[in-house]
This record gives structure tokens, C-alpha cells and sequence, in this order.
């Protein structure tokens, strides 16, 4: 009810940032779940990115952390606000290349925000 996700404690795989407690969804796949997810789609205003929950098919409860164009062009216009030399994306990979028109657009919007 909170909207706090406990992780679990894994062992340090060799990069800050490691996938030993999570793993990283496809953005098509984000964009259908998010709509059919138990909470909707919520934001967090400390970082500024949007979220949602989910119960998957044996009962557990999940917390899916993304970027979407708005964020991504809060956190642009922050950088060029401030004077920084750039901005990086990661795994721009995981988004939806498919010549579907949803997927078009929603591939550009996200390319579009990373330029305030």
C-alpha cells in the first residue's frame, strides 16, 4: 500500500548496478503490462520516473521501475539546464524497433526526449 519494494540481498556481481536482484523487461512489454497492472501507472517525484505493480501468476507481488519520454526529457532538460557536457541512455536496445505503429511511435518519443 505504501508502494515499498524490499529486494533481495545478493552477492556483488562486479558492477554497481548489478541484475543479480532484478532483470531488465523490454519497454513493448512495460507498455502492456503497465496498463493491466494492479496500481496503474504511479509516479515518484524524488526520481522523477514512473512505475507500476504487478501480482504475477503464482501471487508475488512486483515493483517495475522504467523511464518513459517525460522522464527522460525532465532529466535532459536538467543536464542542459546545468550546463553538462551529456546525457546517456541505458540499454537503448530494449526498445520496441518493430515497424507497428505503436511501437514507431513510442520509439521515437523516447529518442525525441533526450534532446530539450
Amino acid at each position: 500500500q505504501e508502494h515499498v519494494c524490499s529486494l533481495p540481498k545478493v552477492p556483488f556481481r562486479g558492477a554497481p548496478c548489478s541484475d543479480a536482484a532484478g532483470s531488465q523487461v523490454p519497454y513493448a512489454a512495460i507498455m502492456k503490462q503497465v496498463n493491466s497492472s494492479l496500481s496503474g501507472l504511479l509516479w515518484d517525484e524524488v526520481q522523477k520516473a514512473p512505475f507500476y505493480e504487478y501480482k504475477d501468476s503464482d501471487g508475488q507481488f512486483h515493483q517495475v521501475w522504467f523511464d518513459d519520454p517525460h522522464s527522460i526529457s525532465l532529466k535532459a532538460a536538467y543536464v542542459k539546464s546545468r550546463g553538462l557536457r551529456g546525457i546517456g541512455m541505458w540499454n537503448g536496445n530494449s526498445l520496441d524497433y518493430s515497424r507497428e505503429a505503436a511501437a514507431e511511435q513510442q520509439t521515437q518519443a523516447m529518442w525525441q526526449a533526450l534532446t530539450p
